[in-house]
């Protein structure tokens, strides 16, 4: 298993990036695709017809989410995101650990694209 940690810039401040990680509705317009979200602590979510799902651990808004990512028969994943207040947005911290070794290079990039460029996408469109 191992771990990641990658930091990112939001165009947008935390309270607006916290509801689009939290919020069903929104996820929908900057993933466009499925999802479902139940964000209280123990609610489950799936995102991106189903590719990400899991349970929410811990919510405090516009500044931390803990979330388990299921693997199936494996140890679930915990990734938390981390929002501080930046003079460009948002400055987002993705910590995850327990990542399976052969998944580990899609998840990575997966971070970047397409879960966070979409994010920034969906505050830069005109």
């Amino acid at each position: 298993m191992k771990d990641l940690k990658k930091y990112f810039i939001i165009p947008a401040p935390p309270q607006d990036v916290y509801l689009a990680l939290t919020t069903e509705t929104t996820v929908r317009l900057w993933t466009g695709d499925e999802v479902e979200m139940e964000a209280i602590e123990g609610g489950e979510f799936s995102m991106w017809d189903g590719a990400i799902v899991g349970k929410f651990v811990t919510l405090e808004p516009s500044k931390k989410i803990v979330q388990h990512w299921y693997f199936g028969e494996q140890e679930d994943s915990i990734v938390t995101i981390k929002l501080h207040e930046h003079k460009k947005g948002t400055s987002l911290e993705v910590v995850q650990t327990n990542i399976p070794e052969e998944a580990y290079q899609e998840i990575s990039e997966g971070w970047e694209d397409p879960y966070i460029s979409s994010l920034i996408e969906f505050y830069t469109e005109d």
